[in-house]
């Protein structure tokens, strides 16, 4: 059984969006056209509570894209984006979303950032997508979305932690580059186990 996890393809990260990360649009028509090649489809949604912890406007002084330490690690401060029901949290108008099977919302608990599918930032705290892959029988997943340097990333480790066969297809991806981010996202990916094509 192999799984599709589709990561974070939400307006907010496509251009024009209040953390957009480039060209994160034009890998949509080639995700739409790989759900019919999976037992099972999984989409994720960033959806954090107005006032999130991992806001740079939560924090008096700290510009976005600064680093602070928070009780579970280093955060980046992020623009205010993916907002619980504003329009930058829904998912691109052209993601074809009726073949997913579920649905996982992530970064809701205001203390904390949830870059990982399967995990909140202190790498402890469940989503509930292990469970489901689980009690489904699945066991190799293929993972594509935004942005490959944070939660592509992060979710790619996280799965292949948990024993996951795990593919990251960078042609369905797309990065920030946050101070060399990229490069080191995708060599920690393959370090993990991951297959990066």
């Amino acid at each position: 059984m192999k799984a599709l996890i589709v990561i974070d393809v939400q307006n907010d990260f496509c251009p024009g969006g209040a953390l957009a990360v480039t060209e994160g649009d034009q890998i949509v028509p080639g995700i739409n056209a790989l759900m019919e090649d999976f037992d099972a489809v999984v989409l994720t949604q960033d959806w954090h509570p107005a006032g999130h912890s991992s806001f740079a406007s939560s924090h008096e002084g700290k510009e976005p894209m600064s680093v602070i330490d928070m009780p579970y690690g280093p955060q980046v401060l992020w623009p205010d984006h993916c907002v619980q029901g504003g329009g930058g949290a829904a998912f691109h108008k052209d993601l074809r979303t009726d073949p997913a099977d579920l649905i996982i919302r992530k970064g809701y608990n205001p203390a904390i950032d949830s870059y990982s599918a399967f995990f909140e930032n202190d790498h402890s705290t469940p989503t509930g997508l292990h469970g489901y892959l689980e009690t489904r029988g699945i066991k190799d997943v293929t993972m594509v979305g935004l942005a490959t340097d944070f939660c592509v990333n992060y979710s790619a480790v996280d799965a292949a932690k948990l024993g996951y066969a795990v593919t990251v297809r960078t042609d369905l991806c797309r990065g920030i580059d946050f101070d060399g981010s990229l490069a080191a996202a995708l060599a920690g990916m393959a370090d993990a186990g991951v297959t990066v094509s």
